[in-house]
């Protein structure tokens, strides 16, 4: 291997890294708020990259029908939980049925008479961005509201199963919606630099400084923003937390909000770079969840740092042992695994 080869694979290392760090951020934000580790985290990405493509060619995004339905359902959730509550006695607030009314079916509709009016292929990539983010963006909230709200107060364990079953869902909604096709978006820029014999795409480029800008903005978030404390409270003690006068419902919508923003801007990101499917997220998704867990779950710099690792390993592993590239990414997790538990305390639950 001559230097030429290596800056090529650290290149790919550094980009595939910084993929996975937007995706490893994300589960830990979840987790931490939520206790969910949310396995579904990689379709959101590959629902994105699929979105941006089908807009970038003009064709029309069948995603808006997924949206459609899961705001109904919530919708339908919501109006079913009102009429219970008022069987109880308790009224629920005019304000927030319509508030469900206005973004789980009123916001869709809309999305979907906005694509039958504008003509996609010309639209241009800022149009392309902020269709592709209001189409795939609300669907985390759903999500939550539909599978993990009402078992809010469930054992990780139980969180970990409706996780995996939500996962599988989406997954077959996927091939329901978009078939079993690979597609590739446009590069997002072309400009290249060239050193020597190492070549730099501004398309890797614009991925490793999308992703040191989130860890940024989660910083300033997280430690200078009322929003950003009620959210590590809720962290820390949901019980707390509530006491306090912060409600983990809200915390926990914000939360998948946030994770599936960053799974969008993932998905744009990554689009250009390989050819996605249906089923191309739950591998990145895992090799997010191999970074989170080398930051325990609860780090964001060095859930950075482990997607970086993962990118790095799986850049050179593909060169020298092409077939076992996968492998050698996920036996990572199993020396992390043994130290944490090594050095970590153990309880038991009852």
């Amino acid at each position: 291997m001559d230097f030429s080869i290596a800056a090529i694979l650290s290149q790919d290392g550094l980009t595939n890294g910084a993929i996975y760090a937007l995706v490893a951020m994300a589960l830990v934000l979840v987790f931490s708020v939520t206790r969910v580790i949310f396995v579904a985290q990689g379709e959101f990405v590959a629902f994105s990259a699929i979105t941006m493509a089908a807009l970038q060619t003009g064709q029309f995004p069948s995603i808006v029908w997924l949206l459609i339905g899961l705001g109904l359902c919530t919708f339908l959730v919501d109006v079913g939980v009102a009429l219970w509550t008022a069987k109880r006695g308790r009224s629920t607030s005019v304000h927030s049925m319509l508030s469900s009314l206005a973004l789980n079916v009123v916001l869709p509709l809309l999305l979907l008479g906005l694509l039958k009016a504008v003509k996609l292929q010309d639209a241009g990539l800022l149009v392309h961005l902020l269709l592709t983010t209001a189409l795939v963006l609300p669907m985390g909230p759903m999500v939550y509201r539909l599978a993990f709200q009402p078992a809010a107060e469930a054992s990780v364990l139980v969180l970990l199963i409706i996780a995996v079953g939500v996962h599988f869902v989406l997954m077959g909604l996927g091939l329901l919606s978009f078939g079993p096709e690979g597609v590739r978006a446009l590069p997002l820029t072309e400009t290249q630099w060239s050193w020597g014999e190492v070549t730099l795409s501004g398309q890797n480029l614009l991925v490793m400084l999308a992703s040191i800008v989130l860890i940024g903005v989660l910083y300033l978030l997280f430690g200078h923003t009322l929003t950003g404390k009620a959210l590590r409270a809720t962290a820390i003690n949901r019980t707390g937390a509530r006491l306090m006068g912060i409600a983990p419902t809200a915390s926990g919508r914000l939360a998948f909000v946030l994770a599936t923003l960053m799974a969008v801007l993932a998905g744009v990101l990554i689009g250009p770079l390989t050819t996605v499917q249906y089923d191309t997220g739950f591998l990145i998704a895992l090799k997010g969840f191999v970074a989170a867990i080398v930051g325990g779950l609860a780090s964001y710099p060095l859930a950075a740092l482990g997607a970086v690792l993962v990118g790095l390993i799986e850049s050179f592993g593909s060169f020298w042992a092409s077939a076992y590239k996968e492998v050698i990414v996920f036996t990572l997790i199993i020396p992390v695994l043994l130290w944490r538990s090594m050095s970590s305390s153990h309880l038991e639950e009852e």
